[in-house]
């Protein structure tokens, strides 16, 4: 009887000593796996915001980072324990999957959202059109990016689509080229015409005089003779010089004596 209760003894002792091993090790890989979360963490927040990343963004993957990482950690934790984690793992997994085929639109405008943060190919303030859709980016959210167009209309784009679509972003460049075609009738001084579009855009301050500028006749159409013009502004100045050029080539034709024809039709009788 002494002896089965020494080998009982012995067995417990040992048995103890390897659950305190065990523990140890386990609190050790604890303690070491969240500080090198902590530094991971730190790392990739840094990196951040050498990216000039917006600060939602950042705070969103910066979360989502740590519950991974620290779920790795504990899941370790728990297996140095003895615990098989082959359960839980499955089990989260299929969660996640779940959650995953649940979401599966909205998590197609998050990783949208997180391509247009990271990428930039466009920013708040920049005249935009994409998806069917034109206006000034109002602000880029996590899952949608609004728009408010000239009239003051609010337009709400998926960041999914907007992610993967073609886009135009009208404020990318400093400078953008503008384009006229005036028509002048066929009794018109041709010549004279370019010589007055030559002196308009001299005058024109806004115009960037050291870029290439046209003034060619383009086409004789079936009620003019048309004359193309091309000349470079800065982006911003794109809409005013184009409507107050076309304001100052209407009343100086005018003024001029520049026939400026409308269509018309002539028509011949045969008796």
């Amino acid at each position: 009887m002494e002896e089965i209760i020494g080998v009982s003894m012995e067995t417990i002792t040992e048995n103890a000593l390897v659950w305190v091993k065990q523990g140890i090790i386990a609190l050790l890989i604890l303690w070491i796996g969240m500080r090198i979360v902590r530094v991971i963490l730190k790392g990739f927040k840094k990196a951040m915001s050498l990216r000039n990343m917006d600060a939602s963004l950042t705070t969103f993957l910066e979360s989502l980072m740590k519950i991974t990482l620290q779920a790795f950690v504990i899941i370790a934790t728990i297996n140095q324990l003895g615990v098989a984690t082959t359960s839980i793992v499955a089990v989260l997994g299929a969660a996640g999957l779940a959650v995953g085929m649940a979401l599966s639109g909205t998590l197609q405008n998050f990783a949208g959202g997180a391509m247009i943060l990271m990428f930039k190919p466009f920013k708040v303030g920049d005249f935009i059109e994409a998806q069917g859709h034109s206006g000034t980016v109002k602000s880029i959210q996590i899952f949608v990016t609004t728009l408010t167009t000239p009239d003051n209309k609010l337009i709400i784009l998926p960041n999914g689509a907007l992610s993967n679509g073609s886009l135009v972003n009208y404020s990318a460049q400093e400078f953008r080229r503008l384009e006229w075609t005036f028509g002048i009738g066929y009794d018109a001084d041709l010549d004279k015409a370019k010589s007055i579009l030559h002196t308009l855009i001299d005058g024109e301050t806004r115009i960037i005089k050291d870029k290439p500028i046209l003034v060619e006749l383009s086409a004789m159409a079936d009620s003019s003779v048309n004359i193309i013009t091309r000349a470079w502004v800065k982006s911003e100045d794109y809409w005013d010089v184009h409507y107050a050029m076309n304001d100052a080539v209407y009343k100086s034709f005018n003024a001029e004596g520049i026939s400026i024809p409308y269509p018309q039709m002539d028509v011949h009788l045969h008796k």
